[in-house]
């Protein structure tokens, strides 16, 4: 499933315009990126949990040519599904 395929569905569902359902896709999207770019959690309750972790530095290699390089600490969003989603996806 796309973007497209969930703004249809959405729309669908809730009888909307597929019009709102993008906005509000959008928003959503909005909502979690900011948080996350501030350090914050975003629980949603049976679905999961968006966060940020820090990677550390380290050595890497390129695989083309085998040459060694270093790779920098960077933040990374993570997702850690909740019990609900796990379950219903076994």
């Amino acid at each position: 499933m796309n973007k497209a395929d969930l703004i249809e569905k959405i729309a669908k569902d809730v009888r909307i315009s597929k019009t709102t359902a993008g906005k509000t896709l959008d928003s959503l999207v909005d909502g979690v990126t900011k948080s996350l770019k501030k350090g914050e959690r975003v629980a949603l309750v049976g679905f999961g949990t968006f966060s940020v972790s820090k990677r550390k530095a380290r050595v890497g290699r390129n695989p083309q040519t085998g040459e060694t390089i270093q790779i920098k600490a960077r933040r990374v969003a993570r997702f850690r599904p909740g019990k609900e989603l796990a379950a219903s996806i076994k």
